[in-house]
C-alpha cells in the first residue's frame, strides 16, 4: 500500500502543478488580450492567485512562458480550424481560406501584437511565430496544391508570396496600418490571394 500511496501523492502533485501552470499561462493570455501587452510576472502572478515565487517555480523564466502561452494559442487556432474541400472550385477555396485566415487572425490578434512588441529581444517569441508560418505554409500547399504545381519553376516564389499575405504581419498592416475593418482586411486578402492563383490557374 505505501508504494500506491507514495504513487498517488506523485500524481497528486503531478496534477495540481499542471493545473497551476495552465492558470499562469490563462492569466497572462487573460492580460494581454485586455490590452496589457507586456505583462509582469507581479501582474500575472496576482491575476493567476499564486505568490511570485509560485509562479517563477513553474517557469524558470519568461521565455518558458512565452513557450508555454504560445503553445496555447495553437492549441486554440487548432481547436477553431476548420478543413477547406481542396475539391472547391478555386474562387470558393479563396473565399473560403481568407474567411478563416481571417477568423483564426483575429483570434490570435492580443498575443501577436503582444509578440511584436518583444519579439526583437525574444528567441522562444520569435519560434513562436515560425511556428504559425509553417502552418499557413502547410495549408496553402495542401490547398492550392493544383495552383502551385502549375506554376512550374516559379511555384516556390508564389508559395511564398500566399503566404505572406495570408499571415500576421499582412493583416496587422491591414487592420492597424490601414485601419480597415475585418471584412475590408478580408476582402482584400482575396484580391491578393485570388489574384496571385488566377495567374496561374489551369484554364
Amino acid at each position: 500500500m505505501d508504494g500506491v500511496d507514495v504513487a498517488g501523492r506523485v500524481d497528486g502533485r503531478t496534477a495540481r502543478a499542471e493545473r497551476t501552470r495552465a492558470a499562469i499561462v490563462e492569466a497572462h493570455l487573460a492580460l494581454i488580450s485586455e490590452g496589457d501587452l507586456r505583462p509582469t510576472g507581479e501582474r500575472i502572478a496576482e491575476r493567476a492567485g499564486i505568490s511570485l515565487r509560485t509562479l517563477w517555480t513553474n517557469f524558470k523564466d519568461m521565455e518558458t512562458l512565452f513557450e508555454a502561452s504560445g503553445a496555447e494559442v495553437l492549441r486554440q487556432q487548432d481547436a477553431a480550424y476548420r478543413p477547406i474541400s481542396t475539391g472547391l472550385p478555386l474562387a470558393k477555396r479563396v473565399d473560403a481560406y481568407c474567411r478563416q485566415r481571417a477568423r483564426l487572425l483575429q483570434l490570435i490578434a492580443p498575443s501577436a501584437r503582444a509578440a511584436q512588441m518583444r519579439e526583437p529581444v525574444s528567441e522562444q517569441l520569435h519560434r513562436n511565430r515560425l511556428k504559425h508560418i509553417e502552418r499557413v505554409r502547410d495549408e496553402v500547399e495542401e490547398l492550392f496544391a493544383v495552383e502551385l504545381a502549375q506554376a512550374g519553376p516559379g511555384r516556390e516564389q508564389l508559395l511564398n508570396a500566399l503566404v505572406a499575405a495570408s499571415t500576421w504581419q499582412a493583416w496587422s498592416m491591414l487592420r492597424y496600418g490601414l485601419g480597415l475593418g475585418v471584412d475590408q482586411a478580408r476582402a482584400v486578402m482575396a484580391r491578393t490571394v485570388g489574384a496571385l492563383l488566377a495567374e496561374v490557374a489551369p484554364d
